[in-house]
């Protein structure tokens, strides 16, 4: 039994799951902060040509690989560089992206954990805060009790576990056109809600009102990183989604439809997170602070705020789970095929793998907070190498492999653009674009 037999029942339904791996825990928080400080709209305008420019095409790119080789990413771009008179040894790119996948699951299971916690905590009705002195001391105490943190960060992976278990139509399929609907109904109401309560004249005026002269070099590269991490490429998700696509729904239409969504998404959190900030005079450059240790406190001061506040923190847990899904995804699907198990039982052997590790990444904020690598903390190289190295490595492979490695030919057959400067833009944007933009994310990281 292989992944490659499953597929998506409906456009809709792969759709709405890509969108779900996109959309996570940073769309709801760093886009709208990070667009904020370089500038509002003016990076707003930057980030849409950075996101469509280069987005969309690596996005196509990750897709049409997926669907010509029909298997988890290893397997894909093995068979299809063997289709295409190359060595197999590409399939190594597959395998980087299935490790980067699994190592950022690692660090993400524990803050998904976060939010459960949170959101339990609202449930309770303990999660208002009066001051941000007081936010700031209860989450430090959370960091420092390694029970709950691993408690709550298996409860967020055993959650994704049971959905991707079920598989793909009857799981993640499922699944999603449950759960990303829910998302933007949360999202609407959260901003029509502050609409009434005040602050978003503010709030509008710090993401919108364009500031070309915070605009620098720095802007540009802030950007891109924002489209290459927001979109979700090089981690495999995306490519073994694309195995499960069928040849009849577009790879291009698709693709713009999803970051199209991503974005929106992301503005519309700002609308939801910052009009709370300013009408409470509280900090908007608390970065990851701004969920656990400002918004408790914004919450604390509104009429409804326990009501507003489980509901907000019920959103970031939908963000959270349907990200692990697609982190999870190729990975079980890479162990179902190496192993030549079920899915059920590869879904085992894969979260059984992710608990310890995730436990390490949760004791790392705790009992070990004092272990150090070459001067740095343990919770920093567990989040620094798959992030910050092997994710744009992989993605700078996976843009090397397509654009100059893999003939047009292929490409242009399963892309199935009819017109033919669609896709010679496409392969344009592949070629001189977008891997100097990625070997540029790349260098400047390290």
């Amino acid at each position: 039994m292989t992944a490659a037999k499953a597929a998506w029942g409906s456009r809709s339904g792969f759709i709405l799951a890509s969108i779900g791996f996109a959309v996570g825990l940073g769309n709801i928080w760093r886009f709208p902060y990070v667009t904020g400080e370089n500038g509002g709209s003016a990076f707003v305008i930057i980030y849409l040509l950075c996101a469509f420019g280069i987005g969309v095409p690596i996005l196509m790119s990750e897709f049409l690989v997926g669907r010509r080789g029909a298997k988890s990413p290893p397997y894909a771009i093995g068979d299809v560089s063997v289709e295409a008179g190359l060595k197999p040894v590409w399939s190594w790119v597959g395998n980087l992206t299935i490790v980067t996948a699994f190592g950022i699951l690692i660090s993400y299971a524990v803050v998904a954990g976060w939010v459960l916690y949170y959101f339990y905590q609202a449930l309770q009705g303990t999660l208002l805060t009066a001051t941000p002195e007081l936010a700031a001391l209860r989450f430090e105490q959370a960091l420092a009790n390694p029970v709950s943190l691993i408690f709550w960060g298996a409860v967020a992976l055993g959650a994704a576990g049971a959905i991707i278990a079920s598989g793909v139509q009857q799981g993640i399929e499922r699944a999603v056109k449950i759960l990303m609907p829910t998302l933007f109904v949360l999202l609407l109401l959260l901003m029509i809600y502050n609409l009434f309560v005040g602050g978003m004249p503010e709030a509008f005026n710090y993401l919108f009102k364009p500031d070309f002269s915070k605009v620098t070099g720095a802007t540009f590269l802030a950007a891109l990183s924002q489209a290459f991490f927001s979109i979700g490429v090089a981690m495999a998700g995306m490519m073994m989604f694309g195995a499960y696509l069928p040849k009849s729904i577009s790879i291009a239409q698709s693709a713009m439809i999803i970051v199209a969504a991503d974005t929106f998404v992301a503005l519309l959190a700002g609308l939801v997170i910052f009009p709370m900030v300013f009408h409470n005079g509280l900090d908007v450059g608390a970065g990851t602070g701004l969920i656990f240790q400002t918004l408790p406190v914004a919450f604390d001061r509104m009429g409804s705020g326990a009501l507003v506040g489980a509901v907000f923190f019920l959103l970031l847990c939908v963000a959270a789970i349907t990200s692990i899904v697609g982190l999870a995804e190729p990975v079980t699907g890479y162990v179902q095929e190496r192993l030549d198990v079920s899915r059920r039982r590869a879904t085992v052997f894969t979260f059984g793998a992710l608990l310890p590790c995730s436990m390490v990444s949760a004791l790392s904020f705790s009992s070990w907070a004092g272990v150090s690598m070459f001067g740095q903390s343990l919770d920093y190289w567990i989040e620094y190498l798959p992030n910050q190295v092997m994710l744009p490595v992989g993605g700078l492979l996976i843009a090397v492999f397509v654009a100059w490695r893999l003939p047009k030919q292929i490409s242009c057959e399963e892309l199935g653009i009819t017109n033919p400067i669609g896709f010679s833009l496409w392969w344009t944007l592949m070629r001189f674009i977008v891997v100097p933009a990625v070997l540029i994310i790349l260098l400047t990281g390290l």
